[in-house]
């Protein structure tokens, strides 16, 4: 069995990082990098790619809103065309650093607003969907299964990957618990432990409420801003060798 770690970085700016990115990634086989609206900048975006050229990690864009300051966590109201745009703007910069840096960006991956707006609206799935395979139609989408960014890049003939998201809460239904509620944040070394050990080995989670849902996934998620995040990814690509599967990026994996 072939699985996927990735983590959302190089979501600083100038100084400030959020964790230490050189250790992570060295941990995981896919990193998101944030595009310079949420989080990031010009430096700290061919910082990250020289380092996942380094490391041998596949290269991902991880576009959000421009909201620098709710670090792309609040929902702000854009014309579908303009959300359209701020996407595109984003992949092409990076797009742009990683081919100076003779690499290429294999996938996309929203970052919590943005992506919350487009699994909410068929059509503006559609029209991002539809950009992006204009852009470059190799390129993979980090996927929720069964959301509508999932099935907006299958009619988009584009390659998908369903995230499993190991430090969040899933509710009974198989989405993720919105963070302002009391153990939407998995934070607990055992915790994260059991639960990714759930997943690779029965395909399963439990949910906030106690039940047990089916998790089809082929890529692990840690966001780097999570209290702990190094320890945390460290314990989930432990628990990955530990069950005998081998780490691969997305681009290997996806379908």
């Amino acid at each position: 069995m072939k699985i996927d770690l990735n983590s959302d970085m190089g979501e600083g700016f100038g100084p400030y990082r959020l964790c230490d990115d050189e250790a992570m990634m060295k941990l995981v086989s896919s990193a998101n990098i944030a595009c310079g609206f949420h989080g990031g900048d010009p430096d700290t975006m061919g910082r990250m790619v020289r380092l996942a050229k380094l490391n041998g990690v596949g290269i991902g864009a991880h576009p959000g809103l421009p909201d620098r300051p709710g670090f792309g966590r609040r929902e702000i109201q854009f014309p579908a065309d303009e959300l359209r745009q701020q996407m595109l703007y984003q992949l092409g910069a990076l797009m742009a650093i990683a081919k100076a840096e003779r690499v290429t960006v294999s996938h996309i991956s929203f970052h919590a607003a943005m992506g919350n707006m487009v699994n909410r609206d068929p059509v503006l799935a559609d029209l991002m969907m539809d950009a992006i395979a204009t852009v470059d139609a190799s390129l993979v989408v980090f996927v929720t299964h069964g959301s509508e960014i999932q099935q907006a890049a299958r009619r988009a003939r584009l390659k998908t990957l369903a995230l499993f998201l190991a430090d969040r809460a899933y509710d009974a239904g198989g989405k993720l618990v919105a963070r302002g509620l009391p153990g939407a944040v998995i934070k607990g070394e055992a915790a994260v432990r059991a639960r990714v050990r759930q997943f690779l080995l029965e395909g399963t989670v439990e949910t906030i409420d106690g039940a047990t849902i089916v998790m089809p996934a082929r890529s692990i998620l840690v966001h780097s801003d999570t209290p702990g995040a190094l320890e945390l990814a460290g314990i989930v690509r432990g628990e990955i060798e530990a069950t005998g599967a081998a780490l691969a990026p997305a681009a290997e994996l996806a379908d």
